[in-house]
């Protein structure tokens, strides 16, 4: 069992930035993806960024170029600088820990995030 804890959410105004942070404990595993996703009130659950233990990245189109996805290995923690906010980042941000090739998967209780003056 993986446990993830997420914190660094907030209220900032747009155009400015956040750092969300996610520590994993227990058996994450050597080959798995860490992935931040976030819902927004009255829509589905969408991916923002995701890495890979090889450290491969992904990002949704809506943040790319604003949004960075990293990782302290020794820490078990995965970070996401979130600059340039807008309000339409305004959400509940959630970490996920996934073992690649496997059904087993874990997520955090969410950081909220919002962008507004």
């Amino acid at each position: 069992q993986v446990q993830l804890v997420e914190s660094g959410g907030g209220l900032v105004q747009p155009g400015g930035s956040l750092r969300l942070s996610c520590g994993a404990s227990g058996s994450i595993g050597s080959i798995y993806v860490m992935a931040w996703y976030r819902q927004a009130p009255d829509n589905e659950r969408e991916l923002v960024a995701s890495i890979t233990s090889l450290g491969r990245t992904n990002y949704a189109d809506s943040v790319k170029g604003r949004f960075t996805i990293s990782r302290d290995n020794a820490k078990n923690t995965i970070y996401l600088q979130m600059n340039s906010l807008k309000p339409e980042d305004t959400a509940v941000y959630y970490c996920k820990w996934e073992r690649m090739f496997t059904t087993m998967n874990s997520w955090g209780k969410g950081t909220l995030v919002t962008v507004s003056s």
